[in-house]
């Protein structure tokens, strides 16, 4: 706590020795554990930055937490509410009653997945959530979402030689005090990594592998007030960014139709797709779409036709020595290739730069903008040559209108 303080008071009356904390080392305590929480429940909230929340912390023992494009209070009271304190445990034995006595060094924790069956555990857990380095929600080998998990040096050692010890012994899975799962041990896991398995939906075990991945809080929260707030304030933002988006694809698909032709119509359905897949993307990582995510879309929609402009523009100087349309076509896009993925991949490194060192705005820009990269080339360089393809094979024309 400082230089020339101490972290412990001990006192003497009689023959009883008082050992307890200092009050600096109270008031320290207390401090690092609102700040580890604050961490905590910003890596749970925006694990990939989209979010943009707003945590801040009031007083000695306070945290506000505000949160755009989330559905209800409940939903977000899930995700931080839960303590995300995971232990795996020897068991002993199970039960049905709930008040069973048992020796000192074990305790009785209900299964959440089984109404009525209690198991009674070995109380020092083999290993702890503390030991694990990731957890990313995956299926189990009938097909049921699971949460895959992998420990560091430690943990990894410390599990393999317990499994190994004791093939053929369940061992408890205990999250927050419950047993989410108990399977029997069937061989020596070496490597530190396994699968929770358990009535879980694929949401859920997203939500588990997050709250592991985040790890576990300090200490509990309780929640002294609520409040659901409607965009409204932010109306005119969010209008002001739709009217960017509408004028910048109108102008695109109208520059790139004027400039190219036939060709250009081919890049604006790719870039509509290209927009659509975005949207889908960033849909499926639950991102909340806010006005520098809406920044990035709209720098995408102008880089998207860029690799077109390069194809068909070079489509235009083979046209000039190649023999034929069709071998114009090859040439074009096989030319320009190179420069297309040079410049994509320049951009792409950018954006992940501002993801790694940036915070909270700065990486939701560069999530929908490293995303909206790997759209572009994938519809750019495919989509538009399949459109392309296709036609001139109906088609069969002489000459190219580029």
């Amino acid at each position: 706590t400082g230089a020339g303080a101490s972290d412990i008071v001990v006192s003497g009356q009689g023959d009883t020795i008082t050992v307890q904390l200092s009050e600096a080392e109270r008031t320290a305590t207390d401090d690092r554990t609102v700040r580890q929480s604050l961490e905590i429940i910003r890596r749970r909230i925006d694990e990939v930055g989209t979010r943009e929340p707003t945590i801040q912390r009031q007083g000695a023992d306070r945290i506000l937490i505000q949160v755009p494009g989330i559905g209800s209070a409940d939903e977000l009271k899930a995700i931080i509410g839960t303590t995300a304190q995971l232990t795996f445990q020897p068991v002993v034995s199970s039960t049905s009653d709930a008040d069973a006595r048992v020796p000192a060094g074990q305790e009785v924790a209900p299964a959440t997945d089984q109404q009525g069956v209690y198991y009674i555990l070995e109380q020092a857990a083999v290993v702890s959530g503390e030991e694990l380095v990731d957890a990313q929600p995956s299926f189990d080998q009938n097909g049921n979402p699971a949460v895959s998990f992998r420990f560091n040096p430690s943990g990894a050692r410390k599990f393999g030689d317990y499994t190994a010890q004791n093939i053929g012994n369940p061992f408890a899975i205990v999250l927050d005090g419950e047993v989410i799962s108990a399977p029997v041990i069937q061989a020596h896991i070496a490597g530190g990594s396994g699968i929770i398995t358990g009535n879980f939906t694929v949401e859920e075990s997203t939500n588990l592998a997050v709250l592991l991945r985040a790890g576990a809080l300090p200490a509990g929260l309780d929640f002294l007030e609520e409040r659901t707030i409607g965009p409204e304030l932010g109306a005119d933002s969010i209008q002001a960014g739709k009217i960017a988006c509408i004028v910048a694809g109108v102008a695109v698909l109208v520059f790139m139709a004027l400039s190219y032709g036939l060709f250009g119509i081919f890049a604006n359905i790719a870039l509509m797709l290209n927009v659509g897949l975005i949207f889908g993307l960033l849909s499926m990582i639950g991102a909340t779409l806010t006005l520098p995510g809406i920044a990035g879309i709209v720098l995408t929609i102008g880089m998207a036709v860029d690799a077109n402009v390069l194809v068909f523009e070079r489509i235009r100087e083979e046209l000039k020595t190649a023999k034929g349309p069709a071998r114009a076509i090859e040439l074009g896009y096989d030319r320009a290739l190179s420069a297309i993925v040079d410049a994509n991949i320049t951009t792409f490194i950018v954006a992940v730069i501002l993801f790694v060192l940036g915070s909270g705005p700065v990486r939701g820009f560069a999530v929908t903008l490293g995303l909206g990269i790997l759209t572009s080339v994938f519809t750019a360089i495919y989509i538009t040559r399949l459109l392309v393809v296709m036609w001139f094979e109906r088609a069969r024309p002489k000459t190219l209108e580029v």
